[in-house]
């Protein structure tokens, strides 16, 4: 379980830690970002992972497709 920062929501954190994930290759593109699993490796409720998740897909880091999950988007080339 994460050690959390008092200061800071427990979304954001969260969401620093997917986004490493995703720069760092862990989770590459195509990879499936669980809410269930996300709920029970941080111990958190639904609604904040919705919220994680709601933060990623506005920057464009994954993409949701009802009825299948949210993905980690192509990574797009640099320059």
């Amino acid at each position: 379980m994460m050690e959390f920062d008092p200061t800071r929501p427990k979304w954001t954190q969260i969401a620093d830690v997917i986004r490493g994930r995703i720069a760092d290759g862990t989770y590459p593109p195509s990879h499936l970002i669980s809410e269930v699993r996300m709920e029970q490796e941080f111990g958190v409720a639904r609604v904040t992972i919705r919220k994680v998740t709601a933060a990623l897909r506005e920057e464009g880091l994954i993409v949701t497709t009802p009825g299948m999950g949210s993905f980690v988007t192509q990574r797009r080339p640099k320059g």
